[in-house]
């Protein structure tokens, strides 16, 4: 059966993958050499058997590319909404005695997948209906996309990308500020599938599931919907779970998708209806807005009416004070409920709040606790002159018509601890035992002052001792984490210091930028870090008033005296291209795709930038008398504009 050698396969890519992290990441082995190959040849022979080679095979090696800008295209066909109600009753008279397929309302990206000669084609974002983007190197690195399927003719379908409520705890679990975490899976799902660079689409590991066929050259799908489906699954895709209904059994199959909620892991927003019978549900045609062949199905909100207890205020590393609202208790769908986050003070101030104002609460997709109404509208509640952690002044802030409040002292514990937090989790210095609550401690006790402090606690072990939790065996751990962290990277370190808008990828960007030169970093202008490409001008801004800051940078240069910055290895000989700097752009032939070439560029010492200028060594387009901008540019500058060829013949690179 197909439906099994498919799961055969998704099970192997696991094991597989598996075994590698703990090989290549861990220093352990789960399984010998001859068992990891025994399974890498079984998953090859399936894949050759069923014509599927999923995204996430270890047979395959997705390459990452940057690109300028994601293109736009007009779509064949416009992709409409869908009407809509939440009326059960309703959803079953829709039906008029006709069979339907049921399935989950996916809250996430809709995407269109173009297939041709059993290879991805192309990959376009529903966009306005009309007019998507085109993101297909992002699409690549979806988790459980087919690169290959076994259909050879031109297939077109549509589907949702989405993260897995899992995937995005486990995603926001890596960003200690609470501030800088995703606010709910289908935004972030929005922004990776998005992304001008798909390594960071890549890192999101978003799904998709397809829920229609548009098109497939040369083949009987079938004439129903069910048939549509099974067809997709036989091709490699995961399809949105779906249940074929009639208007006796319609009612029943909500209850069961009902039943399913709680514990379903993929965002959905409800359910669609849509006619087995395809051609009835064509016939029907589409009103201005909305086609006839199917609706959709909302949720109604349970709301539960409560009363408004207090409001919670909380501190943040940045100075963000986020508004909490703790009402009496409520069940809600099936869970007990008792605070709800009011985000900021635009929204705070809409509501009209009040201690002891009557509210109703509900939780939005069923998830996520939020106010829906003030029945009292007091609007009596007094916003906090002073920080509720350190007593320091506070002031509203207005950033995009949003108003939010901040602690304006610098030396709020709670700025202090969030940025520890930050300091020594696993992308930053990694110190293993220095949980939030750890540094809390050890900041009350005034054992913690600066970024330096945390490489000299020996100086307390007797009262770190004597701290609840803590113990000999807990206490060397702690300051084996310490020793360990000395021995790092400059990505590791910039990243660590928390500056505004630098994640870790923009931080491996700026260190491999400036040759992993500290202090030329810490010099680097606006206009200069502005420059490169996919840092921006917000990112240097915040940037290079951190390093300006003599306070800031009198910290930096005391706790990296305590390091061993270890610098990239260099083969001897190696960097060729030492000085220069090129820009790639169109197609290529020897390099899976820019990013590999960049890659290379970069390994023998040079740069690539995203635009030509006079300090460009040569621009690098297999059609070199093409119009493009960037060709036109370079002929302006007098720039060489080169080959593929010919940029390997005079460089004298070997492709590996």
């Amino acid at each position: 059966m197909q439906s099994d050698r498919l799961e055969r396969m998704k099970e192997l890519a696991g094991l597989l993958r598996e075994a590698s992290k703990a090989y290549y990441a861990q220093d352990r082995e789960i399984m010998s050499n001859r068992e990891y190959d025994g399974l890498y040849e079984e998953l090859q022979a399936l894949e050759q058997e069923t014509g599927v080679v999923l995204a996430d095979s270890p047979t395959v090696k997705v390459g990452y590319e940057a690109v300028d800008e994601l293109p736009k295209e007009h779509h064949e066909s416009a992709m409409l909404s869908l009407d809509k109600t939440k009326d059960r009753e309703e959803l079953q008279d829709w039906l008029q005695g006709h069979e339907g397929v049921l399935s989950w309302k996916l809250d996430g990206l809709t995407i269109v997948l173009t297939y041709s000669q059993g290879k991805l084609l192309k990959a376009v974002t529903r966009g306005n209906g009309e007019i998507g983007e085109v993101v297909t190197n992002n699409a690549r690195t979806f988790c459980n996309i087919p690169l290959a399927i076994p259909f050879k003719g031109q297939l077109v379908l549509r589907g949702e990308a989405v993260i897995t409520y899992s995937d995005f705890q486990r995603i926001n679990s890596e960003i200690p500020e609470e501030e800088n975490r995703y606010k709910n899976p289908r935004n972030l799902c929005s922004g990776s599938v998005r992304q001008l660079n798909n390594e960071i689409t890549a890192g999101r590991c978003v799904r998709f599931y397809a829920f229609s066929l548009e098109s497939a050259q040369g083949e009987e799908a079938g004439g129903s919907r069910m048939d549509q489906f099974a067809f997709l699954a036989g091709q490699g895709f995961q399809v949105v779970e779906h249940e074929l209904v009639t208007q006796e059994t319609i009612l029943d199959a909500v209850g069961r998708f009902e039943g399913k909620i709680e514990g379903f892991d993929i965002p959905s927003d409800g359910l669609v209806l849509t006619y087995n019978d395809i051609a009835y549900g064509q016939s029907l045609g589409r009103t201005a807005k909305f086609p006839r062949h199917s609706i959709a199905f909302k949720w109604a909100d349970e709301l539960r009416e409560t009363t408004l207890k207090e409001i919670e205020w909380s501190a943040s590393r940045t100075g963000l004070i986020n508004p909490v609202a703790i009402f009496e208790p409520v069940e809600l769908e099936g869970t007990t409920v008792s605070r709800a986050s009011v985000h900021n003070i635009s929204i705070l101030r809409g509501l009209k709040l009040g201690i002891g104002d009557r509210i109703t609460v509900y939780k939005a997709n069923m998830i996520i606790p939020q106010i829906a109404e003030n029945l009292t509208s007091s609007d009596t509640l007094e916003i906090p002159a002073v920080c509720p952690v350190c007593g320091g002044p506070t002031q509203i802030r207005q950033v995009n018509e949003v108003q939010s409040l901040y602690c304006t002292n610098e030396n709020c514990a709670a700025k202090r601890i969030k940025a520890f937090t930050l300091f020594v989790n696993r992308d930053a210095m990694n110190i293993e035992g220095l949980s939030e609550a750890t540094l809390e401690k050890l900041v009350d006790r005034g054992f913690i002052q600066e970024y330096a402090d945390l490489f000299h606690l020996d100086r307390y072990r007797e009262e770190i001792l004597e701290m609840e939790g803590f113990g000999e065996k807990s206490y060397q751990k702690l300051q084996d984490g310490i020793e360990a962290a000395r021995k790092t990277t400059l990505p590791r370190v910039i990243y660590g210091l928390g500056i505004a808008n630098i994640g870790v990828a923009n931080a491996k960007m700026l260190c491999r930028h400036f040759d992993h030169d500290l202090e030329a970093l810490v010099h680097a202008d606006v206009e200069t870090l502005s420059a490169i490409e996919g840092v921006g001008e917000v990112i240097a801004t915040a940037f290079v008033a951190y390093m300006q800051d003599p306070e800031n940078l009198e910290k930096l240069h005391r706790f990296t005296g305590e390091l061993e910055i270890a610098l990239p290895k260099v083969e001897e000989g190696s960097q060729t291209l030492s000085g220069m700097s090129f820009v790639i752009t169109g197609s290529l032939a020897h390099f899976a795709n820019r990013s590999d070439l960049k890659e290379l560029i970069e390994q023998k010492g040079g740069k690539v930038t995203g635009s030509v200028t006079g300090r460009t060594t040569c621009l690098i387009n297999n059609d070199v008398t093409s119009a493009s901008s960037k060709n036109k540019k370079a002929r302006e500058l007098e720039i060489p504009i080169l080959s593929e060829e010919d940029f390997l013949a005079q460089y004298e690179i070997q492709v590996p």
